[in-house]
């Protein structure tokens, strides 16, 4: 009997401490401190979301590079023609020919350049729903910490690493949201 009793007095030492260690160790992880730095560049590139985004603008930039190198071939094929068939035309009505093509070649270039800016605005849209879906997991942080603010790390002339919660937001905001594809630009 006394032996028994030991043994599970020990036992529920042993448990105390590593509850003990486990609970310092995800509190360890939030540094305590009255200010916070985050790099938000970083928390938003390396995150699952920002990795998606990356991604879905990487493609739509392959997409259009491809369809742009299409047009770009066809064009000089028509630039071409255009070409050798001036010395068979008059002049007067090559330059209408001409400037047509003309005409179309700029048409074309300011689709494609809308085309162009509008895959670059899904990266600012997009950064905007992470702010918006980052900013709850960041007041946790925040309190957790016993923090007053959260400071652009960039913007501080000198700080210590240890006040630095980067890491530790990723990891929360990939816990949390994931790559975001279940959060809308419209919320």
């Amino acid at each position: 009997m006394m032996m028994g009793r030991v043994i599970s007095v020990w036992r529920a030492a042993v448990f105390l401490v590593l509850w003990a260690g486990m609970s310092v160790a995800q509190t360890a992880a939030v540094p305590q401190s009255p200010i916070l730095t985050v790099e938000s560049d970083r928390l938003f590139v390396e995150s699952a979301f920002g990795r998606r985004v990356a991604a879905e603008i990487e493609a739509e930039q392959s997409v259009l590079l491809a369809e742009n190198r299409k047009i770009e071939a066809e064009l000089a094929a028509e630039e071409k023609r255009l070409t050798d068939i001036r010395k068979t035309m008059e002049p007067e009505d090559f330059k209408a020919v001409a400037d047509a093509f003309d005409e179309r070649v700029q048409q074309i270039r300011t689709f494609q350049d809308g085309k162009a800016r509008s895959i670059s605005e899904i990266g600012d849209r997009e950064r905007s729903v992470f702010i918006q879906a980052a900013r709850p997991i960041l007041i946790e942080l925040m309190r957790e910490a016993g923090a007053g603010m959260i400071l652009e790390r960039r913007s501080i002339l000198v700080s210590v690493d240890a006040i630095d919660i980067t890491d530790v937001a990723i990891g929360r905001l990939n816990q949390t949201i994931g790559d975001g594809t279940n959060l809308s630009s419209d919320q």
